[in-house]
């Protein structure tokens, strides 16, 4: 089936009379975009430990060096492939769960190691960014029934309580040298927006409220302190009393400076989802999602599509660079508002987006997302090698079609043709 013939900007005759989430020639496109993306990506697991980059026709690149974030991911995502019994996704279960547990692992210090260059550690930082993620691969593991999950949940529960968490604060602390020396006194966003992905899905999987009180503290810590104040955009960098970092200059992919848009997308999805594992309680959650992905909308929609990278603190474009992530999490964060409320203007944004992307970030002829495109709109590599990463467009195609807020490991189960 060529995917092409099946664009999500042609549903069928009954288009024009609801929303896409409800049709059914754009469900089945959503699955056989899951199920071409799990079958492009199982080319990363090779015979050596860890998983490799893809080059753009999926060709295996070397890679000489494994980050805890790319193996962390390629476990949640093949979990979630697990629930959906696509073929072959126990087997890459089982592939990083191995590496994690082998080369990741720090049994000297505890902890997770960030970098490996074969069976060398090349970074021995440990970054909340990185442990959040393993919470996420163990907590999808769970859900997915594998083995190894239940010892990596209570390792790397006790790592982030014991090292990262500050209960005064109620958020995530940022970095340590590998034996747990402090080094800096930085404090982010990202990593405790990640963490709030990775204690709901915890959350999900056990039921430990623990999870959902830490999450929703964070939450209510850059939700409702933060947005508010910031014209409802959300800078990514603190001190370490967490007041707002505006003179921080960025270090890396990881830290640019000013504002993330992307990020607005993903924390107000993830604040509809802790809304709804708390049982819906009347607050003003929906609205304060609301305000933070319309902002993130509003400022960042380029004028030729797509999303600039960052905006300065005023909401004006600082790097209007073209990823395919930003794209993604819009996707699965105006999803998540029509589920709420059907609104003709989310779903307008929701036909844009996929629209967009199916024009420019899917490769229709070798699988997968590119994750870059220039000023043309054509993929470029001058960023990133090859294609990095399954878990973002992965989870924008599972995030419409399980029709939640939350549960979606559980609404992986179903394929909803």
């Amino acid at each position: 089936m060529n995917t092409q013939d099946q664009s999500p900007s042609s549903p069928g005759p009954q288009d024009a009379l609801g929303f896409w989430l409800d049709n059914q020639r754009h469900r089945a496109w959503l699955n056989h975009q899951i199920d071409s993306q799990l079958a492009f990506f199982s080319a990363s697991v090779q015979a050596q430990p860890g998983f490799c980059l893809l080059d753009h026709d999926g060709t295996p690149l070397p890679t000489p060096v494994q980050e805890l974030h790319t193996t962390t991911r390629m476990i949640h995502s093949y979990a979630l492939g697990m629930l959906r019994g696509h073929a072959g996704a126990a087997d890459i279960v089982d592939h990083g769960m191995a590496y994690l547990a082998s080369h990741h692992k720090d049994n000297v210090h505890g902890g997770y190691l960030w970098a490996l260059s074969g069976d060398d550690v090349s970074d021995g930082t440990k970054l909340a960014y990185g442990h959040v993620f393993v919470l996420l691969a163990a907590s999808s593991a769970k859900m997915a029934g594998h083995a190894a999950a239940d010892s990596l949940l209570a390792d790397i529960s006790a790592v982030l309580d014991q090292h990262f968490w500050e209960e005064d604060m109620g958020l995530f602390s940022d970095e340590w040298t590998r034996d747990w020396t402090p080094f800096s006194t930085y404090r982010g966003m990202n990593a405790n927006m990640h963490g709030v992905e990775a204690m709901l899905t915890a959350y999900e999987a056990t039921g430990d409220d623990k999870f959902l009180y830490q999450a929703g503290r964070i939450l209510d810590f850059f939700t409702r302190k933060i947005a508010p104040n910031e014209n409802w955009r959300l800078p990514e960098h603190y001190t370490q009393d967490w007041q707002i970092d505006r003179s921080y200059a960025g270090i890396h992919m990881f830290r640019p400076a000013g504002t993330t848009p992307g990020h607005s997308f993903e924390l107000g999805r993830l604040m509809l989802q802790h809304w709804d594992l708390s049982g819906r309680p009347t607050t003003d959650a929906p609205d304060v999602a609301r305000a933070l992905i319309e902002q993130a909308l509003a400022d960042a929609w380029l004028p030729d599509g797509g999303f600039a990278y960052t905006l300065d603190f005023d909401g004006k474009v600082a790097d209007g660079s073209r990823f395919w992530w930003p794209v993604t999490e819009a996707i699965g964060a105006v999803a998540s508002l029509i589920a709420v409320d059907r609104r003709p203007a989310d779903e307008i944004w929701y036909r844009r987006l996929w629209t967009f992307a199916n024009g420019t970030f899917i490769d229709h002829v070798h699988g997968g997302w590119f994750p870059a495109i220039d000023d043309d709109g054509k993929p470029t590599s001058s960023i990133f090698q090859g294609k990095p990463d399954i878990y973002h467009s992965l989870q924008a195609c599972l995030f419409p079609l399980s029709g939640k807020l939350s549960r979606m490991a559980t609404a992986a189960q179903s394929k909803s043709r």
